[in-house]
């Protein structure tokens, strides 16, 4: 069993930390608001440290799971950030959604203490991390990846290496891109339900057999038809993910029409107060306006 830390326990990191507790890791947490550490000791077996610094030494892994690049930064290269307590041989992997960018920028950095680095953002959204079976994209090291994949498949069912750093962020990426344009064919195909009076319910018992099914018909389409929108991922973090993915497409050349208008309209949900409904919520946008 490996000596982990865990840094950052938000709705993601918090059970993910625990699945490596169940699964006998000795875990050491660090989050920003200390309470909610001490909680986390509560509820599993663990310790929690008071910065990055000190959970991170002598670990085998140290995992991160933040919000965004500057808080990547923060908690791993800040004044009592990982770098200064991560020992030699050890491994760092992150799991946030954050730029190609920053995860080869982290990586340099560490090379240079002999730390390896693996990007590994994560899709399955809380109720994946709850029950321990959300997928992993990542970049680095194929020895580094076989390393790792066993202590990470504590909280996983699929964990794939996509290729050299920053691998894992693109994927991720794609991804997004993916759910963006799923979700808003989903929401046009309810909104229409509605106008033409029909039982949206039973239409998408009938079409979800068919060529139409996805992931996010089968969890969402009956909230989505009762018009409520706190079950999952948040517009605020799909709007900061979606904005990644259109910076890297200027920059590689990508044509994502359909992401960016999507992006768009979560800004209109934004604005009628949305920012933590989830992202299923551009049914309501269309409810607003009919």
């Amino acid at each position: 069993m490996a000596k982990v830390a865990f840094i950052g326990l938000g709705v993601m990191g918090y059970p993910m930390a625990g699945h490596l507790v169940k699964q006998g890791h000795q875990v050491t947490v660090y989050n920003r608001t200390t309470a909610k550490a001490e909680r986390w000791t509560q509820d599993y077996q663990g310790e929690f440290a008071l910065t990055p610094a000190l959970a991170a030494k002598d670990k085998d892994i140290v995992f991160t799971c933040v919000g965004n690049d500057d808080d990547l930064r923060q908690v791993i290269l800040g004044d009592n950030g990982v770098i200064h307590g991560i020992n030699q041989g050890a491994v760092l992997v992150d799991h946030t959604t954050a730029s190609a960018d920053v995860a080869r920028e982290v990586a340099a950095l560490l090379a240079g203490q002999n730390v390896e680095f693996l990007d590994a953002p994560v899709s399955g959204g809380q109720a994946g991390a709850e029950n321990g079976v959300l997928t992993v994209m990542m970049g680095g090291k194929e020895s580094v990846f076989n390393q790792v994949k066993p202590v990470i498949e504590s909280y996983s069912r699929c964990a794939e290496l996509l290729g050299d750093v920053g691998a894992g962020q693109l994927t991720k990426m794609v991804n997004q891109i993916c759910i963006a344009g799923v979700v808003q064919g989903l929401a046009e195909g309810l909104h229409f339900a509605k106008s033409a009076g029909l039982d949206g319910l039973k239409v998408v018992e009938v079409i979800s057999k068919g060529a139409a099914q996805s992931w996010q018909m089968e969890n969402r389409y009956q909230t989505m038809w009762q018009g409520e929108y706190d079950f999952g991922f948040a517009i605020d973090w799909m709007r900061k993910d979606l904005g990644i993915a259109l910076e890297e497409g200027r920059r590689n050349g990508s044509h994502l029409p359909v992401t960016a208008l999507v992006d768009q309209f979560y800004s209109e949900v934004q604005s009628m107060k949305g920012n933590r409904w989830d992202t299923s919520s551009l049914l309501a946008r269309l409810e607003k306006n009919r």
